[in-house]
């Protein structure tokens, strides 16, 4: 992407930032705010990563620098809505409470251009393992941790032989049977809600797998994470959805060797999706 150039979209949905963690890629998402703006932006959950934060905290510029962005971004006059997960629930009970231009919600009703009504919601009200087994799920979350240490890792070894950016995590994760059982699990469950909500689609975080598809009827979109895979969700103004996968060689607040690949975009066409 040039230099300088803003794409403009009618919505964008973000979701599993997870500011306040040492895994997030704030840098990049900053970087990718720079060349987005929306008229109406959807934090998606796991914005602020609370858990993480009571247990050691972290919070560098660039994570203070990202909530700025979206600040700045509401005061210029977009609609800035933030649906709590898990990693940030503390702000479940402040529903309808304005902060700084933004509103905090746990799921909201979003009517694409063309007239299309999806679902918005984090996805974590889905997930028994979070909702009925605590400890496991605080368990899960630093094996995921690990998960990310090894990528790193294998990152660093691919840069040095000149090979191009690669996900270990991501792959472990569609490679493990029970970890594609849980992501086709989750995706029927969250678009039965959907179809019980009697909408044509719905558009969620949690389980850091961005997609696009429709099932049964309803299409199903997951925003994916700025942990990993640095992925968002926007709307064209005439309601075409579309996934950008966020690794733009030019983001200036990397060091060099954290470049990896230009933008990857995929998207499904609204007349093909209804």
């Amino acid at each position: 992407m040039a230099k300088n150039t803003t794409r403009r979209f009618r919505s964008l949905f973000l979701s599993d930032i997870h500011l306040g963690s040492k895994i997030a890629k704030a840098e990049y998402l900053l970087d990718f705010l720079k060349h987005h703006d929306a008229e109406t932006i959807y934090l998606v959950g796991d914005i602020v990563d609370g858990w993480r934060l009571r247990r050691s905290w972290h919070w560098p510029q660039s994570h203070n620098d990202v909530i700025q962005k979206l600040l700045r971004k509401g005061r210029k006059g977009a609609s800035i809505i933030y649906i709590a997960g898990n990693h940030d629930e503390f702000l479940r009970p402040f529903q309808g409470v304005h902060f700084g231009g933004i509103v905090v919600a746990d799921r909201v009703l979003h009517k694409a251009a063309d007239g299309r009504n999806f679902l918005v919601i984090h996805g974590d009200q889905f997930d028994a393992i979070v909702h009925n087994v605590r400890w496991l799920a605080y368990l899960g979350d630093k094996a995921y941790d690990l998960s990310i240490i090894i990528n790193r890792t294998v990152s660093s070894v691919r840069r040095l032989l000149g090979l191009p950016y690669w996900s270990f995590s991501s792959w472990a994760k569609v490679k493990v049977k029970k970890a594609v059982k849980f992501i086709s699990h989750f995706q029927m469950i969250v678009v039965d809600d959907a179809r019980r909500h009697d909408v044509d689609g719905v558009i969620c975080g949690h389980i850091h797998h961005a997609a696009m598809e429709m099932m049964d009827g309803i299409q199903y979109i997951n925003t994916g994470d700025w942990v990993e895979s640095c992925t968002a969700v926007v709307e064209h103004f005439d309601g075409r959805m579309e996934i950008i996968h966020w690794m733009d060689q030019e983001a200036r607040h990397l060091a060099p060797a954290e470049r990896f690949l230009p933008v990857i975009v995929e998207g499904i066409d609204s007349k093909a999706a209804a």
